[in-house]
């Protein structure tokens, strides 16, 4: 006697969750690439200029893509305010940060600090918008991870206020910014995921290609091939296609979800960095590297019920 697949109702649930994991996977390589790839890049280009250089290639890629599906853009002034305001919280100023800071902070150490954006997204939605639960194994994620990053900071705070503690603060701000951009992103909720990802990404570009006109003047500039190659890798696979995961990921796994994928792009970050850049962490960044995972690991991965007996 024959038998037939009986399918349930949870079965394109499962599908879609495994397909959010991979994603997520993909997410924390992407990003965990992006810091090696700011590394090398701002050697030989400025921080602003690199960085108006990424969100205008990534930007114009989106666009191609959006003009390419037969997709358009929103006509209507509130939809590129806040496209402008996502710019600033969630590229202008963190990207910014990151690359002047990388310029004396290891790419490994930079990926640590800015790990903690869930523990901020938390500390944010717990305080101002409350749309998710608060837990108390979540509230320990965020006392573990706060102890990381005093682990790895505190040193250097107690060695006087120097450069290396300034652009480790510089991180821990654009942590800040991206944390507020997870929580501001939920209310692109029902456009296509590429609209925000490139209205974004071109604001970025509207505000800081003067910027970088002005203060760099990046036509007497004289990068190396090196960095340009890391500024290609660096638009396309870690802005222009994680931007669209990104914002996939906000709408279906939540903003404390989607900034899950900082612990696992924690050891992919320090890894590459070993890697390619020769880095290494001393005994205190590790001890700090295994609080950020940990603490991002309780307040992330999702608690299985009970099953319910029928």
């Amino acid at each position: 006697m024959s038998t037939k697949k009986i399918s349930t109702k949870n079965e394109p649930a499962k599908n879609d969750m495994t397909t959010d994991l991979a994603l997520l996977a993909v997410l924390a390589v992407l990003w965990g690439a992006s810091y090696t790839f700011i590394k090398i890049g701002v050697e030989t280009i400025p921080p602003v200029t690199f960085i108006a250089a990424r969100t205008l290639i990534a930007g114009g890629i989106l666009f191609a893509i959006i003009r390419w599906r037969g997709l358009a853009m929103p006509g209507d002034a509130a939809s590129w305010r806040r496209f402008a305001f996502q710019a600033c919280l969630n590229s202008v100023i963190p990207f910014t940060l990151i690359a002047a800071a990388e310029r004396s902070v290891d790419a490994g150490l930079a990926t640590i600090l800015n790990a903690t954006s869930p523990i901020f997204t938390f500390l944010f939605t717990a305080l101002i918008t409350r749309h998710e639960p608060v837990t108390v194994r979540k509230l320990i994620g965020v006392g573990a991870g706060i102890a990381g990053i005093c682990l790895i900071i505190g040193t250097q705070a107690l060695d006087g206020i120097g450069h290396q503690l300034w652009a480790q603060l510089a991180i821990v701000a654009a942590t800040i910014c991206y944390a507020g951009a997870a929580i501001f992103g939920r209310g692109f909720k029902g456009l296509d995921p590429m609209l925000p990802a490139a209205g974004s990404m071109l604001c970025g570009a509207i505000i800081l290609v003067p910027l970088s006109l002005v203060f760099d003047q990046p036509w007497t500039l004289a990068p190396s091939t090196a960095s340009i190659l890391a500024l290609l890798g660096l638009s396309v696979f870690s802005t222009a296609l994680a931007f669209v995961i990104y914002f996939r990921l906000i709408h279906t796994l939540g903003s404390v979800g989607t900034t899950s994928q900082a612990y696992l792009r924690v050891p992919i970050g320090v890894g590459i960095g070993a890697v390619f850049l020769g880095e290494s962490l001393g005994s205190t960044a590790w001890l700090g590297m295994a609080f950020v995972v940990a603490g991002v690991a309780a307040m992330a991965i999702p608690v299985r019920r009970p099953a319910l007996a029928r």
